[in-house]
């Protein structure tokens, strides 16, 4: 898998072209021991590829939603992803390769992410992991009773949450309900 070009900053908006060219690329994990809470994505987006930033694609409203839930106290850029580790919250994926969309995704794949996850949350142990895209976890985990919010399960040592796609392709979810659902998270973290 390819890795975003160094020449590429954020400031940039990348072409189609190089958008187009993303696809199989990898963006790296925000990640540190003992976060608070280690989001995990489907996949990175083409325009995250292109620009190796998490949820960069104009319209997704991940940082929107974790600023208005009370993870943040100012709304992040995607090129500020970094950031997040001073807050106690890191970003990581199912599966590292960057797609059109998360629909090109074999179930088998999103089922050997499920071990590579395992893997970083034994190894950084998390507090909680917090999925982001229901229907991925479920096939990810073969929880097919799986429901947004917290799991019985754990994952390695860490409590499992799963919560809505925030991409502005998941319809069943407007900024406000996207929003109350992050932050019943917060709530049970204690942020």
């Amino acid at each position: 898998m390819d890795t975003v070009p160094e020449a590429l900053t954020f400031s940039e908006r990348p072409t189609r072209a190089e958008i187009t060219a993303a696809e199989g690329r990898t963006v790296p994990d925000v990640i540190a021991p003992d976060l608070d809470v280690l989001f995990v994505g489907i996949n990175p987006g083409l325009y995250a590829g292109a620009v190796g930033h998490h949820f960069a694609r104009p319209g997704n409203r991940f940082w929107r939603a974790i600023h208005e839930a009370g993870f943040t106290p100012r709304l992040l850029s995607p090129a500020e992803d970094r950031e997040l580790l001073a807050f106690g919250l890191g970003i990581t994926n199912l599966v590292e390769r960057a797609t059109a969309t998360a629909d090109r995704l074999a179930d088998d794949e999103l089922r050997a992410g499920s071990s590579t996850v395992l893997a970083k949350v034994e190894r950084y142990q998390p507090t909680f992991v917090a999925f982001l895209g229901l229907t991925a976890f479920r096939t990810a985990f073969d929880r097919s009773d799986a429901q947004i919010g917290p799991e019985v399960d754990r994952l390695g040592p860490s409590r499992v949450w799963v919560l809505p796609n925030p991409s502005g392709l998941n319809a069943h979810y407007q900024l406000p309900a996207l929003v109350a659902a992050y932050a019943e998270l917060r709530r049970a973290v204690g942020h």
